[in-house]
């Protein structure tokens, strides 16, 4: 193979991967993600939760039994993080394979999970929510984050006039733009890696 034939190939192969991470990646978070998991990736502390739904311990009627197992707030929201990522990482990966397969081009196993592995760690990472705060404060959005917040409505089932709530992470946030932006910038890196590896394998 030439070396302007193996660039275009290149070109090609990452084009496809990151086209595929960037238009799986809503979906992933939109409609494959459970919401419990979404709202409660983030939680961080100390405090006893309940395993069963997240709930603190303070102030919620006793429970007994396995309803009755606690963790760590903290613990609670890795978990949370954890199958996430998980539900994240296999459409993503199936998606990869699917369109591949169909163009005829078998991209290495190596590569693939390595990609594969780069989206679901880092993706892990920053749906923790602090370091994704640390950097974007380190890159001088604070004010940002703070500005953009949306108000929200809580309450449980049948509340008439649930109360407003101050929300800085969820959807129509500064934060979740950082949050998307980051994910999809960690994409086209994951994509030129996968790249790199199955060109250097020589292979289809």
């Amino acid at each position: 193979m030439t070396e302007r034939l193996r660039a275009i190939e290149g070109l090609a192969l990452v084009a496809a991967l990151t086209s595929v991470f960037s238009e799986f990646h809503p979906l992933c978070e939109q409609f494959v993600q459970n919401s419990h998991d979404a709202s409660t990736k983030g939680m961080h502390g100390d405090h006893p939760v309940y395993r069963s739904d997240g709930s603190p311990v303070e102030g919620t009627p006793q429970r007994h039994g396995h309803a009755g197992r606690t963790c760590t707030a903290s613990a609670y929201g890795r978990r949370s993080a954890a199958r996430h990522v998980a539900s994240y990482t296999a459409v993503q990966l199936a998606a990869t394979v699917a369109l591949t397969h169909t163009l005829g081009y078998r991209v290495p196993p190596k590569a693939l999970l390595t990609g594969a592995a780069i989206n679901a760690v880092t993706h892990g990472i920053i749906d923790r929510r602090d370091p994704l705060i640390w950097l974007a404060k380190k890159a001088g959005k604070d004010s940002y984050i703070k500005h953009a917040t949306v108000v929200r409505k809580v309450g449980g089932e049948g509340t008439e006039h649930p109360e407003p709530v101050q929300d800085i992470a969820g959807p129509g946030t500064a934060l979740m733009e950082l949050d998307q932006a980051a994910h999809r910038a960690i994409g086209v890196a994951a994509a030129l890696v996968t790249t790199w590896i199955t060109l250097r394998k020589g292979r289809r």
